[in-house]
């Protein structure tokens, strides 16, 4: 059992990482002087999945490295164990918004040179998920699926004892997001993640990017909705079926 202290700080940890590595990828395939610039989405795909391997692992010894309010919440419907929600997520929040800052500050050459007016380009893509088609309702049902596609199988994964107990679990969830990356990403994304998309917005919102664009708060409830919807299925889901 995880103290509460180890909790909140297994996933700041965690969850920095996560984003750390996952905008971080982003930000190399879309700034000018980039060495990666215009590497392309298979690229971002694995990026986002190696940053949930090596956030995931870092901090499984002190929270068990859930890293995702929808984990947080399937689990929590699984088991009927709510008391630690709240500090679970607040980590991945913590977590979500210093993983953005210092993504910030490794790319802080090519975010001032975004003042270039005729190269600058809109950065809350780096940050955050903007859908390619804005209907809302289309929108949120992908963002649905997505994260179902993400929590039902780590639900499922815990009937495999020896998955966690080699640690091979974190590689598989890794990989599972990359194929949701390839498979499910193209219309909005996949935030599939509450903290990850709005932890990273707020950051956006206030840190001092020339022509950094809107941060978009119309579209800000999707990514944060839809996961949770998504967690709230897979939970009744799983006690259905399993």
């Amino acid at each position: 059992m995880h103290s509460n202290g180890d909790i909140f700080l297994g996933e700041i940890i965690g969850t920095a990482i996560l984003i750390l590595f996952g905008a971080g990828v982003v930000a190399a395939v879309l700034l000018n002087h980039s060495k990666a610039k215009g590497a392309g989405w298979v690229v971002i795909a694995f990026g986002w999945g190696f940053g949930v391997l090596a956030g995931a692992y870092t901090a499984a010894p002190l929270s068990g490295g859930h890293l995702n309010p929808a984990v947080t919440v399937g689990i929590a419907i699984d088991t009927g164990d709510w008391d630690t929600v709240p500090v679970y997520i607040a980590g991945q929040m913590v977590g979500a918004m210093l993983g953005a800052v210092l993504c910030w500050l490794v790319y802080y050459g090519q975010f001032a040179a975004n003042s270039e007016e005729e190269t600058s380009i809109g950065t809350l893509g780096i940050f955050s998920t903007i859908p390619e088609i804005r209907v809302w309702w289309q929108n949120l049902v992908t963002e649905t699926i997505a994260t179902v596609g993400l929590v039902l199988p780590i639900l499922a994964l815990g009937l495999t004892k020896g998955l966690g107990e080699s640690g091979t679990g974190v590689l598989v969830v890794a990989l599972l997001v990359t194929g949701i990356g390839l498979s499910l990403g193209g219309p909005t994304g996949y935030a599939i993640n509450p903290a990850r998309d709005l932890g990273p917005r707020i950051v956006h919102t206030f840190l001092p990017i020339p022509n950094k664009g809107t941060s978009d708060w119309q579209y800000a409830w999707v990514p944060v909705a839809g996961p949770l919807i998504g967690a709230v299925l897979s939970g009744l889901i799983f006690n259905a079926a399993f």
